[in-house]
């Protein structure tokens, strides 16, 4: 399964990355009603580096375990190591239009868990993207664009 989303932000390129860089800034961006719990992740995630969370998604705590790889200045890769989806690769990517515009390109492939109640839950999950995606562009210029 493939996900593109894609979003403009007046903010440079740098400002974009050091915002999407910070753990904080995910659970900026989640929106309601899902609650998200970071149990472990460092203030600013670099290469190998990885974020234990969990989303609430209604009464259903879904527990993930994601490593950072191949960080660039045009962006980074999240890859579930553990958590509600066989396999889940979202790659980050910050394309300058001029010094202080740049688009997000947010490319998502997975796979469902072949765990009949994980795999409900990743499709509910994968079908809701569409409006996760949304919110984190239009929160994400909100804090960006002040």
């Amino acid at each position: 399964m493939k996900y593109v989303h894609r979003f403009r932000v007046r903010a440079g390129r740098e400002a974009v990355a050091t915002f999407h860089s910070s753990a904080a800034s995910l659970k900026a961006i989640t929106p309601p009603p899902i609650v998200m719990r970071v149990h472990a992740a460092p203030a600013h995630l670099g290469e190998g580096d990885t974020m234990d969370f969990t989303m609430w998604l209604g009464p259903i705590p879904a527990r993930w375990v994601a490593r950072i790889e191949d960080v660039s200045e045009a962006g980074f890769v999240d890859r579930q190591i553990s958590g509600p989806f066989g396999a889940w690769v979202h790659r980050h990517t910050f394309q300058p239009v001029d010094e202080l515009t740049t688009d997000v390109l947010d490319e998502v492939t997975a796979e469902l868990h072949p765990a009949l109640g994980w795999k409900l839950i990743g499709l509910g999950m994968w079908l809701g993207l569409p409006i996760l995606f949304a919110f984190r562009g239009w929160k994400t210029r909100r804090i960006l664009e002040k």
